[in-house]
């Protein structure tokens, strides 16, 4: 009789002590999903802030070089493809990240073009709301690179921790997968080649 009751308070113990750790796992796999989520939220908020200053950027420009016709339409058109690209933060994968990534480059590059037409125009230059949207596009782009890496670095800590033995098991059964990273665009390594 004694050892039936040892027998059902050991195995009533390894499965409270089982339940336990199921349950702590599967909420640390939440806890730092919410986290990847929340850090992909705040990487598309700082690309909204850029986004919002572009029509004010496009409209100074307009007033000073007409002519640039092309690199407004450019400006305005990268703008309107990386704005209507949109990613569920838990339907996160590598080939949508990266098709992402190359919309948000590309607006980046057509935005480096506007803000080179500055150079032929001294009135541009000069004018008081270009120079300050100029600042504020120029914040926004640090703040993205720091969102960027936040998102990295918190989507390290949760591909980390499910992929942990034996922590793996459980978020195999549970379908917690591996998030992607923000790379770099393809040819980053490579410093520009500048002329003059």
């Amino acid at each position: 009789m004694k050892k039936g009751l040892i027998t059902i308070i050991a195995i009533i113990v390894v499965v409270i002590v089982l339940y336990g750790w199921i349950k702590s796992a599967q909420n640390d796999f939440v806890k730092g999903e919410e986290a990847v989520e929340s850090a992909w939220a705040q990487v598309e908020n700082v690309y909204q802030r850029r986004a919002d200053l572009i029509p004010n950027l496009v409209a100074t420009v307009k007033g000073y070089a007409e002519h640039e016709s092309s690199t407004l339409e450019a400006v305005v058109n990268a703008r309107a493809n990386a704005t209507s690209m949109k990613i569920d933060a838990q339907d996160l994968s590598e080939e949508a990240l990266a098709k992402y990534n190359k919309a948000q480059g590309e607006l980046s590059s057509a935005l480096g073009r506007l803000l080179m037409i500055q150079e032929n125009y001294p009135d541009l230059k000069a004018n008081e709301n270009f120079r300050d949207l100029q600042v504020q596009l120029e914040g926004t782009e640090n703040r993205i690179t720091v969102e960027r890496q936040k998102f990295n670095d918190t989507a390290k800590e949760y591909n980390t921790m499910i992929r942990k033995f034996p922590r793996n098991i459980l978020a195999s059964m549970f379908g917690f997968e591996k998030k992607p990273y923000f790379a770099a665009a393809e040819g980053a390594q490579n410093a520009p080649v500048v002329q003059f």
